[in-house]
């Protein structure tokens, strides 16, 4: 009687322990899986509104509402300076910059830096147009590039600024920016 109950008392064990086993073996592969399709996947991040709709940024690639935000606010960052905010300005543009790229756009900063400081001339862009291109990440802006000296404008002048942009994961960053010989947008 021992050995019969004694072999029932098994069997249930070995029941236990397969069920057990079978359970262990599900919840690895959903895990593994749920770990592929978390890399997988496209990641999105919610923007504060900072225009008229609300913004996401993808994995997939930049929006073209997006890219035109950033643009129009790296292009007021950028094209408005006065030598009480160079440090501010230089800092601020730095942190926008691609890893690759922020050597040589501190370089170039510091020049103007250097031109600028202790000067009484001040500088402000006043936007009239923008042109995104999200597939090559450039964009374009242009507008009215005013000088001031001392409480004098001293120039103003219609400019084209291009700017090139890197985008990974989630995050786009600032490769380069520069003025160009064009003057109106390309049609």
């Amino acid at each position: 009687m021992e050995l019969q109950h004694a072999h029932v008392s098994a069997q249930r064990i070995l029941r236990q322990r397969n069920a057990l086993a079978l359970a262990s073996l599900t919840f690895g592969v959903l895990a593994i899986a749920g770990v592929f399709m978390a890399f997988s996947r496209d990641r999105e991040v919610i923007l504060m509104p900072i225009v008229h709709s609300p913004l996401t940024v993808s994995s997939a690639g930049v929006s073209k509402e997006y890219l035109e935000a950033v643009t129009r606010d790296t292009a007021l960052l950028v094209l408005n300076r006065s030598p009480e905010t160079l440090d501010y300005w230089m800092t601020s543009i730095l942190e926008l910059a691609d890893d690759q790229a922020r050597g040589g756009l501190k370089r170039d900063l510091m020049k103007v830096v250097t031109e600028q400081q202790g000067s009484q001339i001040t500088q402000f862009f006043t936007i009239d147009w923008l042109r995104t291109d999200p597939e090559a990440l450039t964009s374009e802006v242009g507008g009215v590039l005013h000088t001031v000296a001392g409480s004098k404008e001293v120039s103003t002048q219609h400019r084209v600024f291009r700017f090139v942009w890197s985008f990974s994961g989630v995050s786009l960053r600032l490769r380069g920016f520069g003025m160009t010989e064009r003057t109106e947008p390309e049609t």
